[in-house]
C-alpha cells in the first residue's frame, strides 16, 4: 500500500538546511579524502601501532561516511568509504612493529586487529559496523561480518578469545591472533619508538617518546574480561542480521547474560575485572572496580603531573545491553544499566555544603571509597536508557539535553539552529583541511580525526528520530529509516527531507516534505534501524490508515508535505540488514 500526500507546503526553513547539510557533508568527503588519501585509499600518514595513533584512529578518519550515505547522501561517498576501508585493510596488515612483539607479523591479521582494546578497536570499526545499512548485498561485507563474529565464538583455532564455561572474554587485548594473558606495558600500548619533537604533534599532549610511553605505564591490567567486551556482541548482530543463522544471537545473548548475572551478583554496579575463573576481580586480587578503565583506573599524566581518571569502559559497555534489546525486546537489559546509574547515584554526599555525586571507585587514594565528585548525578548511558524505555521517570536525567528538549516541545528553535551549526561546521573543517600544508611523513593517523566532516549526529536526531552512533562501534538505535524505491537504495531520496518532532513509547511523529515543484518522489518509511518496530497505523491529514508491517511507502506530490503520526509497537520483529522490498512483495 502506498499512502499519497498532494497538500501543498511551503519549503520549510529545517528542510531547505537539512538538504544543504547532507550536501555539503557529501561534497567535503570528496575533498578529505582527496586530501588525505591516495588512489590505493591508504592514509596519508605514518602507519603506527599503538592507544594514540594506531590503526583504529586512521579508520575513524571514515567515521559515519556509511552512515551519511544511509541518510541519503550520493553514492560517492559509499564508494569513497568502500576504497578507503580497502586500502585500510591492506595497509594495516602490511604495517609491521619491530619492538613491540604483538604486530610484528602485522597490525591486522584475517582483515582484524591482530590483539588491542575494545575502547580502541570500536572507534576503528565503528563504519564497518554501519556498512550493512546501506550495502547489505555486499559479498566481502557479509564474509568479514561472519569471521570478525566467528573470532570471538572459538570457530577459529587461532583465536581462543572465549572461554565458554566462564562465559567471558579472556582479556581486554584480544583479537585475530587471540587474547594476551600476561600484563601489558606501556611499550604493548605506545607503540615503537619515534621521532616526536619537531615533528608530530601528539594527540594527548606528549612531548615525547618517553612520555608515550608513561603515558600508558599504569595500563597493565588486560587478563580477564573486562565490559568493554561487550562492544563484541555488535559483531555478532551484525552477522545475525544476515540471514538470521541463530548461533550469532545466541551467542551473543550467552555473552550479555552473563555480564547482566554479574553486575547483579556485584550489588547492582556492574564490575570491570573478571577473572580467567569466571570470578569477580579474579585477576585484580578480587578487586571488582580493577582492570584497565575500571571504575578505580586514575592515572597520572606524564607531562603534567595532574591526576587523570580513565573510568571509561562503561562507556564502550553500553551497547552490549542495546544489542540484547535489539534482539529480544526485553526491558530487563535497559533496567540493568539503569540500576548501574542509580546505584552509584545513591553514594551522592555533601561536600563543602554542596550536593556531589561520584564518578569512580577504588582505593587509589589509600582507601576503597568513592571519588572523582562532580556537581551532577552520574548519568552515562542515561540517554539510551530513556531512549531504549520511553519511561518518562528517565527524562529526568536528560534536563540539559537540547534535542530532547525540543521533543519535548521546550526548544522549538533547535531543528534549524542545529542544522545551521553543522554547515558551519563544514566551512570550519574545510578551511582547516586547506591550511594543512603538512608532508605525509610528518602526519600522523589521527591528526585530522577532528575535521573529518561527516559529523551526522544532528542528522540522526532529526531526520530518523535516533541516537548519534559515536565513535564506539554502536549499531544504529534509530525508530525510522527511509529508502528511496526510484533507486534501489537506502537513504531518503533527492529533494525529500524528513523532521521527527515527538516520539515516545508507542507513537513517532514526522514531517516529510518534497522540495521539488515539478516531480512526485516516493518515501518507504521504516520503522527501526533494522526494521525492529512494527508499523500499526499512520493518520495523516485526518485520514488513518492501517499498516501492520515494519515498511510502508509514501509517494510526496511536486511541492507537497505532511505530517504523519505513526503508531508503532517497538521491537516486534527481529532485526535485519534486508532492504523492505527483499522482505515484501510490495514495499
Amino acid at each position: 500500500m502506498t499512502i499519497k500526500i498532494e497538500s501543498p507546503m511551503a519549503p520549510p526553513e529545517w528542510a531547505l538546511l537539512e538538504r544543504q547539510l547532507l550536501q555539503a557533508q557529501s561534497d567535503a568527503c570528496a575533498a578529505f579524502f582527496d586530501h588525505y588519501f591516495d588512489e590505493r585509499g591508504y592514509l596519508l600518514c605514518v602507519p603506527r601501532w599503538g592507544g594514540d595513533d594506531g590503526p583504529d584512529d586512521a579508520a575513524e578518519n571514515l567515521l559515519n561516511w556509511t552512515m551519511l550515505h544511509a541518510l541519503g547522501a550520493p553514492d560517492s561517498v559509499l564508494d569513497l568509504y568502500k576504497r578507503g576501508w580497502e586500502g585500510h585493510l591492506r595497509q594495516y596488515t602490511e604495517a609491521k612493529t619491530v619492538e613491540v612483539d604483538l604486530a610484528r607479523e602485522g597490525m591486522y591479521y584475517k582483515e582484524f586487529p591482530v590483539m588491542f582494546d575494545w575502547f580502541h578497536n570500536g572507534e576503528g570499526y565503528s563504519a564497518f559496523f554501519l556498512q550493512g545499512l546501506s550495502d547489505p548485498d555486499d559479498r566481502a561485507m557479509q564474509i568479514r561480518s561472519r569471521r570478525f563474529a566467528g573470532l570471538y565464538m572459538n570457530e577459529d583455532p587461532q583465536a581462543p578469545n572465549y572461554d565458554s564455561e566462564h562465559k567471558i572474554i579472556r582479556s581486554c587485548f584480544n583479537g585475530s591472533r587471540g587474547p594476551l594473558l600476561r600484563k601489558a606495558t606501556g611499550l604493548d600500548w605506545a607503540g615503537d619508538p619515534i621521532e616526536i619533537e619537531g615533528r608530530f604533534r601528539l594527540g594527548h599532549g606528549e612531548r615525547s617518546y618517553d612520555e608515550m610511553v608513561a603515558h600508558f605505564k599504569d595500563y597493565n591490567d588486560v587478563v580477564g574480561d573486562n565490559p568493554m567486551n561487550l562492544a563484541t556482541t555488535v559483531l555478532a548482530l551484525n552477522a545475525y542480521m544476515l540471514e538470521h543463522e541463530d548461533k550469532y544471537r545466541d551467542w551473543a545473548l550467552e555473552y550479555i547474560d552473563a555480564w547482566c548475572a554479574r553486575t547483579e551478583e556485584n550489588g547492582g554496579i556492574i564490575p570491570t575485572n573478571i577473572g580467567l575463573d569466571g570470578t569477580i576481580g579474579g585477576e585484580c586480587d578480587g578487586r571488582w572496580y580493577g582492570g584497565i578503565y575500571g571504575w578505580g583506573f586514575t592515572v597520572t599524566v606524564p607531562q603534567t603531573g595532574a591526576l587523570a581518571h580513565r573510568t571509561y569502559s562503561h562507556t564502550r559497555a553500553i551497547n552490549g545491553f542495546g544489542v540484547g534489546l535489539l534482539l529480544t525486546g526485553d526491558q530487563r537489559y535497559v533496567d540493568t544499566w539503569r540500576g548501574v546509574i542509580d546505584y552509584i547515584n545513591a553514594n551522592s554526599r555533601e561536600i563543602d555544603g554542596e550536593v556531589k555525586w561520584p564518578n569512580a571507585y577504588g582505593d587509589y587514594f589509600g582507601e576503597e571509597d568513592w571519588y572523582d565528585w562532580k556537581d551532577r548525578p552520574f548519568e552515562s548511558g542515561a540517554l539510551e536508557v530513556w531512549y531504549w524505555s520511553m519511561q518518562r521517570d528517565d527524562l529526568k536525567r536528560l534536563d540539559r539535553n537540547p534535542w530532547v528538549q525540543y521533543l519535548e516541545g521546550k526548544n522549538v528553535d533547535y531543528p534549524a539552529q542545529a542544522l545551521r551549526a553543522g554547515l558551519a561546521q563544514v566551512r570550519a573543517d574545510m578551511a582547516e583541511v586547506a591550511a594543512d600544508t603538512c608532508s605525509p611523513d610528518t602526519r600522523l593517523s589521527d591528526d585530522m580525526n577532528h575535521i573529518n566532516p561527516a559529523k551526522i549526529d544532528v542528522l540522526n536526531q532529526l531526520m530518523l528520530g535516533g541516537l548519534p552512533t559515536g565513535r564506539a562501534g554502536s549499531p544504529l538505535y534509530c525508530r525510522l529509516r527511509y529508502f528511496d524505491p526510484a533507486r534501489q537504495r537506502a537513504g531518503i531520496p533527492e529533494d525529500v527531507a524528513a523532521l521527527v518532532d515527538q516520539i515516545s513509547d508507542e507513537d513517532v511523529a514526522v514531517t516529510l516534505v518534497n522540495l521539488n515543484q515539478i516531480e512526485s518522489r516516493t518515501v518507504i518509511v521504516q520503522g527501526g534501524a533494522y526494521a525492529e518496530h512494527e508499523i500499526s497505523q499512520i493518520v495523516v491529514e485526518d485520514r488513518v490508515e492501517e499498516i501492520g508491517r515494519s515498511a510502508c511507502s509514501v509517494t510526496l506530490g511536486p511541492g507537497c508535505g505532511a505530517r504523519l503520526q505513526l503508531k508503532t509497537n517497538r521491537y516486534a520483529n527481529q532485526p535485519t540488514l534486508a532492504f523492505p522490498w527483499k522482505r515484501f512483495s510490495t514495499a
